[in-house]
């Protein structure tokens, strides 16, 4: 059986023991049925992994020995998806958490013109992050940055280096996103709009800040299917 993935954020490479959260003793001891001298696998979403061992199974702080500490260094290249908020939170949810295995760098929630929902748990959806990382056994976890507005959003992204893409669905001039647009050699920032799409001023903004517009297909997608399509294809260059 596999050695089981755990979440400590109080993790780092000076560790030698520490208590698991509530939750997470919880799974070991009850679910899992987990005892002393067990191992397991404890990541903080910061690029450190560490094996350890149970010196004490309590199901609301269970105790554990760090046997060794590895380090994992960050991508070479960020992968951001600054994606608009959707009317349902589960959906948006399904995104993080498709995101996180894929390997995404960077979520900014954007609230547009459009947009229907204006706010989200974030305790809940850093959970949701937290999961998805563990699942898929990565040393890194998404940064999921504050929630801004389109119009901020573009005024704050004038600090980061690489190549910006703006996804939509109106009919104008519009590049398939493939490999052959994309400069493998940077930053990667695609704009994912809300249910009904960016509005006109939305997408020349983006426009006139040197975006690239760009196609996910040929088919019109959901929000958070575009912005999981999006992830993938950035993902695979």
């Amino acid at each position: 059986m596999d050695v089981p993935f755990f979440f400590s954020d109080e993790l780092n490479q000076q560790t030698k023991t520490l208590l698991l959260d509530e939750a997470a003793s919880r799974h070991a001891v009850q679910v899992l049925r987990m005892k002393e001298d067990e191992a397991v696998q404890l990541a903080n979403g910061k690029g450190t992994i560490a094996r350890a061992i149970i010196t004490d199974a309590h199901k609301k702080k269970t105790e554990v020995t760090i046997e060794n500490i590895s380090y994992q260094p960050p991508a070479t290249h960020s992968i951001g998806i600054a994606i608009s908020l959707v009317k349902n939170a589960a959906r948006f949810e399904w995104f993080l958490e498709k995101a996180t295995e894929i390997g995404v760098t960077d979520i900014y929630p954007l609230l547009c013109h459009r947009t229907e929902r204006q706010v989200f748990r974030l305790d809940r959806m850093k959970q949701i992050l937290i999961s998805a990382m563990l699942q898929s056994q990565q040393a890194w976890m998404p940064v999921l940055h504050t929630t801004a507005s389109f119009t901020d959003s573009i005024k704050a992204f004038e600090k980061l280096e690489g190549n910006k893409m703006i996804a939509h669905c109106l009919e104008t001039d519009k590049q398939q996103l493939t490999n052959q647009l994309i400069n493998q050699s940077t930053n990667q920032l695609i704009l994912i709009g809300p249910e009904g799409d960016f509005t006109t001023a939305e997408i020349q903004l983006a426009l006139d800040n040197s975006y690239k517009p760009v196609a996910l297909g040929n088919t019109r997608l959901r929000t958070e299917t575009a912005g999981m399509v999006a992830a993938t294809l950035l993902k695979m260059v």
